[in-house]
């Protein structure tokens, strides 16, 4: 970024807009990045000539990155209860294989005896 002000410039633009979307709805902070950035030459030329584009692409940029995010928090979330209910099931067949009658299973791993059946098949 020493070598290309533009780039470093740009990356004094999206740490604004993270710094504003802080304490601010999004369309406020992207607003006030732009402005910020404006009054303090940071791309000021771009951002004057292209501000509306700006704050819209940024929006809609800072949106899909958001949601991103949830959604790969949400998949490492169903990644752990697949693999707790993969290790439930080999628990469970292992107690059977060992002997545990299957009303016992049930008890100690809290799933119902129809799942248990299917499992130990």
């Amino acid at each position: 970024m020493a070598q290309c002000q533009i780039l470093k410039e740009y990356a004094q633009y999206v740490a604004k807009v993270r710094e504003c979307a802080r304490s601010s709805a999004l369309d406020v902070a992207v607003e006030e990045a732009v402005n910020y950035c404006i009054q303090n030459d940071i791309l000021a030329e771009f951002l004057r000539k292209n501000k509306s584009e700006v704050i819209a692409t940024s929006i809609f940029e800072y949106n899909k990155e958001e949601e991103e995010k949830k959604l790969r928090k949400a998949e490492y979330e169903a990644g752990i209860q697949e693999g707790k209910l993969q290790k439930t099931k080999e628990v469970a067949i292992t107690l059977s294989r060992s002997g545990f009658p299957v009303k016992k299973i049930e008890e100690l791993l809290h799933v119902g005896e129809e799942t248990i059946l299917e499992w130990i098949k």
